[in-house]
């Protein structure tokens, strides 16, 4: 499972980022976690509000920092 932070490295993306590290952790897979902060690659996704988090490819949240909890509930789907 890849996962990708996009946002140019505000606290809200680094939030977004430790949340999902731990969620990571908390549900014991093997995931590749990346910061993706260079604004082409970002509006790519086409993302027009920080922070996102896309898995494996697909933007799956864009504009807030999710929970923990929350985060758990899109790596699963």
């Amino acid at each position: 499972m890849k996962i990708e932070i996009l946002g140019v490295g505000c606290p809200k993306c680094k939030q977004l980022t430790s949340n999902t590290e731990q969620a990571v952790k908390e549900l014991n897979i093997q995931a590749e976690i990346n910061k993706v902060t260079d604004i082409d690659k970002i509006t790519e996704y086409g993302v027009m509000m920080t922070p996102a988090l896309a898995v494996d490819g697909t933007v799956v949240s864009a504009g807030k920092v999710l929970s923990k909890d929350g985060i758990k509930k899109l790596i699963l789907k």
